[in-house]
C-alpha cells in the first residue's frame, strides 16, 4: 500500500473534518466534531495525516500528560478504507515516533468498546471504562500499553 505520513498543517483541517464525518456515527459522535474542529486550530503534541496520492485518508497523533505518559489524539481513517491496513499503519507509526523520542515508558488512549480489540493486538490492555464517556451510548474505554527500550512490550 502506497501511503506517506506527514506532520498535519492548518490547511488539512477541513480534509480532517471530512474524514471525522465519514465515520459518524459508527466510530464518533457528532457531538464530538466541535472538540475535534478545535484541536485542528492547535493541535497539541505531535499530529499527522496519511495521504496516498494527494489525498488525506487517516490522521492522528500523540500528545505527553501530565503523568509523563504519551496519550493518542485523534486517530482515524476514512470510513471507506476500513480495512484496508491503513489503521494499522498509523497505530504503528505512532507507537514508532513516540518510542523514538526515548520519553515514554508507556503509551495511553481511549476508545470505543468496538475498536478496543483493534488496540490489543498492540499489547494495549483495558485498564478502565465509563459508561457514555463519548456520549450516551458511547462508552470510553482506557487501554495502557507499557513500552521497553526494545519496542512495545506484549504481556
Amino acid at each position: 500500500m502506497n501511503a506517506a505520513f506527514r506532520p498535519y498543517v492548518l490547511t488539512d483541517k477541513d480534509a480532517c473534518l471530512t474524514l471525522f464525518d465519514s465515520n459518524v456515527p459508527r466510530y464518533f459522535d457528532s457531538s464530538e466534531r466541535a472538540a475535534f474542529a478545535d484541536f485542528l486550530d492547535q493541535p497539541v503534541g505531535e499530529y499527522f495525516v496519511i495521504e496516498q496520492g494527494s489525498e488525506i485518508c487517516g490522521c492522528g497523533g500523540f500528545r505527553t500528560e501530565e503523568g509523563g505518559q504519551a496519550r493518542f489524539t485523534w486517530g482515524m481513517v476514512d470510513n471507506a478504507r476500513h480495512g484496508s491496513g491503513l489503521g494499522r499503519m498509523l497505530a504503528e507509526y505512532r507507537l514508532q515516533e513516540i518510542q523514538a523520542s526515548g520519553r515514554f515508558q508507556e503509551a495511553e488512549l481511549f476508545t470505543t468498546p468496538q475498536i478496543a480489540p483493534f488496540f490489543e493486538k498492540f499489547g494495549f490492555e483495558m485498564t478502565g471504562v465509563e459508561k457514555d464517556g463519548f456520549a450516551p451510548g458511547m462508552d470510553k474505554i482506557q487501554m495502557i500499553l507499557f513500552l521497553t527500550s526494545g519496542g512495545a512490550e506484549k504481556s
